[in-house]
């Protein structure tokens, strides 16, 4: 099915890096086809690490991603975040001013703020964002939102443990030793950066025909090591379109289904690892005629190296860089507006 577009296509002046360059190329809605995403059994980890490593390597070099189920992070812990997030959006919008996004931070909360180097116009959602080092004066009190601290807690721990092992695997593939990640990504470090993220889709169901030429998330590739993407059955909207295919214009929907956790690669782990590892981009569209058009809501999480952390492949392919100096590079560039 192929629909045209007159959404703006982006400009690339500006954008340094070469991720970034790709992305404002890439603002028109294209074509959608059919794809099989992989779909991993994460079962029983330890006895099947070298199956599993396998899969993982095979679906991040040929499309970067891919979906695991048997993942270890409890369902009731995931209904409580998506809980928690929904009264932390339903608070009035002067309390929810109270915990500002502070530049270079990632941390606090944010209306319309991130503009894609894709669209040159403002994603069409609300975000709060959990970084534990730079959460002072961020978090809602325990009368605001009681549980609200200890759940986003829980839930990263969950998610972090998840993420290094995904990685441990992807390590040991790249030659490096198998806690070579989960040792740059380390949560008692000062300069720890791995992300929650939670992101409230505005609801469309009294838009404007008009309303509906934008995008409630730009095409993007995420500028992280992993993102483990939890969404809710019915609010679908995700896509992506592998960059090997970028020319061809052709996105995939990918269904939010209960039980998976959606993984996809991030530019500093593609860079990590002399572009083996592919950073693919997606985007989140408007809903269709017909399609569900209320409010939707994603947590993902994102394995960020820490600032300290030298970003240098087995290879040599690019000059070290810190991961600091990476991700401030695709911060200010991404919340430009």
């Amino acid at each position: 099915m192929t629909i045209n577009s007159d959404m703006p296509a982006g400009n690339a002046d500006g954008y340094a890096l070469e991720e970034l360059r790709r992305e404002s190329t890439i603002g028109g809605i294209g074509q959608t086809v059919e794809r099989q995403i992989p779909r991993i059994d994460l079962a029983d980890f330890d006895r099947r690490r070298a199956e599993i490593t396998q899969a993982l390597w095979e679906a991040a070099t040929r499309i970067g991603f891919f979906q695991v189920y048997n993942h270890g992070i409890p369902e009731t812990l995931i209904d409580e975040t998506f809980d928690q997030a929904w009264k932390f959006f339903e608070l009035p919008t002067e309390q929810k001013s109270l915990y500002p996004l502070r530049p270079g931070t990632n941390a606090g909360w944010e209306f319309r703020a991130q503009v894609r180097p894709s669209t040159g116009t403002p994603d069409h959602k609300e975000s709060y964002q959990v970084t534990r080092p730079n959460m002072s004066g961020l978090w809602p009190s325990e009368e605001t939102l009681p549980g609200f601290q200890a759940t986003m807690a829980e839930f990263e721990r969950h998610n972090w443990t998840l993420g290094m092992r995904v990685l441990s695997c992807f390590a040991t593939e790249l030659g490096f030793e198998e806690d070579f990640f989960t040792k740059r990504h380390d949560p008692d470090a000062s300069d720890y950066q791995s992300t929650v993220r939670l992101i409230h889709y505005l609801g469309m169901e009294d838009a404007k025909p008009e309303d509906f030429n934008s995008w409630r998330a730009g095409a993007h590739t995420d500028f992280d090591c992993l993102t483990l993407l939890h969404q809710r059955p019915g609010q679908g909207g995700l896509q992506l379109c592998p960059g090997k295919e970028l020319d061809s214009g052709n996105w995939t929907d990918v269904p939010p289904e209960k039980g998976y956790v959606t993984c996809n690669i991030g530019d500093m782990l593609m860079r990590w690892s002399d572009d083996r590892l592919l950073s693919t981009l997606h985007r989140v569209r408007m809903p269709r005629p017909g399609e569900y058009m209320g409010k939707r809501l994603s947590v993902p999480f994102f394995c960020q190296a820490n600032k300290s952390a030298i970003i240098a492949g087995p290879e040599g392919k690019y000059p070290p860089i810190s991961a600091a100096d990476y991700l401030r590079e695709r911060q200010n560039a991404n919340f430009r507006g």
